[in-house]
């Protein structure tokens, strides 16, 4: 099962703000739902994964012990970070970009 905390759900709804406001690119609100739910459905199948990276940066180990790397295109990469229990139960801590991660 996946579990999201607070902060990650905040995270998704500033994530699809973030998408719908920025002025580089005008992004239609379709477009912008559908990425969030890309997230959504790679966060939703974590608890399927048999292989849980350990989270190396010390940014994401304020958040949790393990990492997913979701690797949206060749500039935006999107860090799931979380725990896991004994029965392979996902809690999700936090969702950050690459553009916001630091060493």
């Amino acid at each position: 099962m996946v579990y999201y905390s607070n902060q990650a759900d905040s995270d998704l709804d500033n994530i699809l703000e973030g998408l719908l406001i920025w002025q580089k690119h005008t992004l239609t609100r379709e477009f912008c739902l559908s990425y969030v739910s890309d997230i959504i459905d790679v966060c939703n199948g974590l608890d399927t994964k048999t292989v849980h990276f350990i989270a190396s940066y010390e940014t994401h180990k304020r958040y949790g012990k393990k990492v997913h790397k979701y690797v949206r295109n060749k500039s935006t990469t999107w860090y799931i970070i979380y725990d896991t229990d004994t029965f392979n139960n996902v809690y999700i801590n936090k969702i950050i970009s690459n553009h916001l991660t630091i060493s």
